[in-house]
Parts: structure tokens; C-alpha cells; sequence
């Protein structure tokens, strides 16, 4: 399979190489395209647990299971900032 790449791409790659971690030009896209295929994932499992999170709260609304907006809004910072305490 062959492609063009941009120049920018190219010395990216390039530096890549430079470092010693490939050996190859293949090697490097190789690379990049498995973290690609990671990061798919990663951005689906976060969307199935937003909406198993949503339909939880739906749930729980519909219970009359509600929550103070402060604890909502603390929770949400938690999980916005989990490194922080």
C-alpha cells in the first residue's frame, strides 16, 4: 500500500526514527495506527458509560430519587478533575 503524506508527517515520522525506538518508517505508522484504533475504544466505552450513566439518572428521576444540585455539581467536578483532591 502506498500514500502521500504531508511534509509535517514526514518529519514527524522522521523524528520518530531519530529517536531509535523504530526501525522503520512502517514501523512508526504502525504505531500510530494502533494508538488510532485504542483511542476508538477508549471513546466508546467512555460514550456507553455516559449513557448508562444517563439512563440511570433517568431512572432514578422517574423514582423520585433525586439529588441536590451542590452534590451533583461536586461530583461532576471529581470526575472532571479525578487528580485533584
Amino acid at each position: 500500500m502506498n500514500f502521500l503524506l504531508s511534509q509535517d508527517l514526514e518529519d514527524l515520522i522522521r523524528r520518530r526514527l531519530a529517536t531509535g525506538l523504530y526501525q522503520s518508517a512502517s514501523e512508526v505508522v504502525e504505531e500510530a495506527l494502533h494508538l488510532l484504533e485504542e483511542r476508538e475504544v477508549l471513546v466508546q466505552v467512555r460514550r456507553d458509560r455516559l449513557l448508562r450513566d444517563l439512563t440511570e439518572g433517568i431512572s432514578q428521576a422517574n423514582n423520585r430519587q433525586l439529588v441536590e444540585v451542590d452534590d451533583v455539581m461536586k461530583g461532576l467536578a471529581a470526575k472532571a478533575n479525578p487528580f485533584e483532591e
